[in-house]
């Protein structure tokens, strides 16, 4: 990885490219130390230390802190990932929007991102007006606190919302990458620092065994390999090309592989389950509901908290449904099988045609289900080690696992983009 990015700052227009998505990171860093107007940094950040195991702990990981402490970007790029759930679950379900994705073409999909910024701006007002509830409601907002600054707040949780993803979208087009997921790899990356230095304090104090921190470190350096390991790894399908002539010419005859990745929809089935999971949380929030409150929303709040079981099997079973839900929409089989038959490609032992989409569609299948199977694995197995230790889930482990396999996650396909730039700049052609 280290290689690859010493040879991309070797090319100028790569290296323009990189000073740019961190010129923007570093934007997205200073508004995280911005706070909004009228708010208690000070008890707020005590009361939240006090939910870091909890959803509202992981909506904390993914905005890199700044949810704690309310800062104008505190709500992240969490409504953005919830409106990109919302309109492709709503291009399957209307038939409109599934022919305005499909065959708009250009024009179309600009459309498409277009009525995703809406619903964006609109999720970021309703999850800014329900954070706003729960610092009132919990007596965290500076006294005198009228209607006008409640107006200001919220606006200014919306518009950090909004502006992230405008970001998000700058480093998209004119860096590396994709912006939303370089985005949240800063958020995450930057609380490893202060983790560290949590667990070395809990050594220090006696409150954590050495030896369990370097258990920790090898078990974190062991899930990292494997995310490497499953992430390159692919099942490749035979395919073989007919001869045919064309004129006083012949072609084809040779043999090739169809690549199919075991893990196809990358960390977009754990951010996608992360958002879901951490509705009732915002639900919650609008109401002024939190962990230590009584009555049915609290016990709720309670049961959905990062280190129950109930949140970890509506994790998991969440995680399996994005990743076929993912690879349902990046790879078709009736499109591949059809591309195959037009140019004279088969898969030895299957007829063109249906045939040959079933044996993709039941390859494709069982694929997705390890993939899937491997990411819950990763992101619960840490749940279940905070629920059975108590040390454990005093150094926020439940959390460890799943901002673990978004930075890899993220890392590897950002290197795989630079890999893919520099090769097509250094191709040189046939004639040379």
């Amino acid at each position: 990885m280290l290689q690859t990015i010493r040879n991309a700052w070797k090319v100028e227009e790569l290296r323009k490219k990189i000073l740019f998505t961190l010129f923007v990171i570093l934007l997205y860093r200073l508004g995280n130390a911005i706070p909004v107007p009228y708010v208690n940094i000070e008890r707020l950040s005590t009361y939240f230390n006090q939910l870091e195991n909890t959803v509202l702990g992981l909506l904390n990981v993914m905005s890199g802190n700044a949810f704690s402490t309310a800062t104008i970007f505190a709500l992240s790029i969490q409504p953005y990932i919830n409106a990109s759930i919302i309109i492709q679950l709503l291009t399957i379900a209307i038939p409109a929007l599934e022919r305005l994705q499909k065959e708009g073409g250009e024009e179309g999909r600009k459309k498409i991102a277009s009525i995703t910024r809406y619903s964006t701006v609109a999720i970021a007002l309703i999850q800014g007006f329900a954070y706003f509830m729960l610092i009132r409601n919990q007596g965290l907002l500076v006294s005198g606190t009228g209607i006008w600054e409640a107006f200001v707040i919220v606006l200014t949780f919306t518009a950090g919302s909004a502006l992230i993803m405008w970001l998000g979208e700058q480093i998209t087009e004119f860096g590396i990458g994709n912006g939303i997921s370089i985005i949240l790899f800063a958020s995450i990356v930057s609380r490893f620092p202060s983790a560290i230095i949590n667990m070395v304090s809990n050594v220090s104090a006696g409150s954590m065994h050495w030896w369990g921190m370097v258990l920790l470190l090898l078990g974190a350096l062991a899930i990292i390999v494997l995310i490497v390991y499953v992430t390159n790894a692919e099942r490749r399908i035979p395919i073989q090309y007919s001869k045919r002539v064309v004129g006083r010419k012949m072609y084809g005859g040779q043999s090739t592989h169809l690549p199919m990745k075991v893990n196809m929809s990358g960390v977009m089935p754990i951010i996608f389950a992360q958002s879901i999971a951490s509705l009732p949380a915002t639900i919650c929030m609008l109401f002024g509901v939190t962990d230590e409150s009584g009555g049915f929303w609290g016990g709720f709040l309670r049961v959905f908290n990062s280190t129950s079981a109930l949140y970890a099997v509506f994790y998991f079973l969440l995680i399996i449904f994005f990743a076929y839900f993912y690879s349902t929409i990046q790879f078709n089989p009736v499109e591949i099988a059809n591309n195959l038959k037009k140019n004279g490609g088969f898969i030895p032992g299957f007829r063109p045609g249906k045939p040959t989409s079933d044996y993709i569609q039941k390859s494709l299948n069982k694929i997705t289900l390890f993939g899937a199977i491997y990411l819950g694995i990763i992101a619960v197995v840490p749940i279940i080690i905070s629920m059975i230790s108590k040390t454990a889930a005093n150094t926020g482990i439940s959390l460890g696992g799943t901002s673990i396999i978004i930075v890899v996650g993220v890392a590897l396909e950002t290197v795989q983009a630079l890999e893919a730039q520099m090769i097509m700049r250094n191709y040189k052609g046939f004639l040379e």
